[in-house]
């Protein structure tokens, strides 16, 4: 008879938490936090979304106290069209380069009413890319139902396995 050979795997369960504030309106909001929610809902008036009627602004704040708009711009030939998040972030880089951007602000509103609204894949992994540039820590706020906000520090709490520099 041969020998055998018995491979162990020992599976190893892990816990991801994620740490974030949540204040139960704009008011609670420091004042420049509040002023960077408040430019990104003016900026979801200008988003160009005919066919969803999701209308997404986001603001992002520079280093040094800029704020730059971007709004979700649809094409009829889905996907061509651009995220509130990925617009104000390209903005921002083409008008200031060099600028660290130090937080973002993401709003929706659906037939004139806001609604949750928080960064696709595609725009956490444009964030996580601008904090490698950087080398720090963008602190994200999110419109949620009812007037509050999320407040996140670090893309890595939204993408918590994303690509980087390591890889």
């Amino acid at each position: 008879m041969g020998l055998f050979t018995i491979n162990c795997f020992v599976m190893k369960e892990k816990r991801l938490v994620i740490d974030y504030v949540e204040y139960d309106s704009l008011a609670e909001m420091p004042e420049r936090e509040r002023g960077l929610m408040e430019c990104a809902m003016e900026s979801a008036n200008k988003a160009y979304a005919p066919y969803s009627k999701f209308h997404v602004g986001a603001a992002v704040l520079l280093a040094d106290g800029t704020m730059v708009q971007g709004s979700n711009q649809e094409n009829i030939a889905y996907p061509s069209g651009l995220c509130a998040e990925r617009t104000a972030l390209f903005s921002a880089s083409a008008q200031y380069p060099g600028q660290a951007v130090v937080a973002l602000a993401v709003v929706g509103h659906f037939e004139g009413e806001y609604t949750e609204a928080s960064p696709c894949g595609a725009c956490r992994q444009v964030m996580a890319e601008y904090e490698m540039r950087y080398g720090n820590k963008l602190t994200i706020f999110c419109y949620l139902k009812g007037g509050r906000i999320r407040r996140i520090e670090g893309v890595e709490s939204l993408l918590p396995f994303g690509f980087n520099a390591d890889l």
